[in-house]
């Protein structure tokens, strides 16, 4: 299994959650996060000013490992050319508490 991480702008949420839905991946957990971005500059009030902490949603999600490379594939389509990241890490064990359920069956 493999959690998969997504960094992006808060506008995109809506097109990585269709992409995750049209590969049946339903669970995920979303973040509200600030990133570094060392020359980053907004304009406000005709004024330039710079910032480097910018607001972007973290989306993580586990699957199995054969839907990996499509889920990626999906997320990059319904992105665009929209700013993001991926990252994918494995994951060793995923326990659902309550029932006790292991592995794919408590994703």
């Amino acid at each position: 299994m493999k959690l998969v991480t997504a960094l992006v702008r808060p506008h995109a949420l809506d097109d990585v959650r269709r992409a995750c839905e049209r590969l049946a991946v339903l669970g995920m957990t979303i973040s509200e996060v600030r990133v570094h971005e060392a020359g980053h500059v907004e304009v406000h009030k005709g004024a330039r000013i710079a910032v480097d902490l910018v607001p972007r949603l973290r989306i993580e999600t586990v699957v199995d490992d054969e839907v990996v490379e499509r889920l990626i594939d999906q997320i990059r389509a319904n992105l665009g050319d929209a700013d993001g990241q991926l990252s994918v890490r494995p994951v060793d064990i995923v326990l659902r508490v309550r029932t006790g359920e292991r592995g794919h069956d408590a994703v």
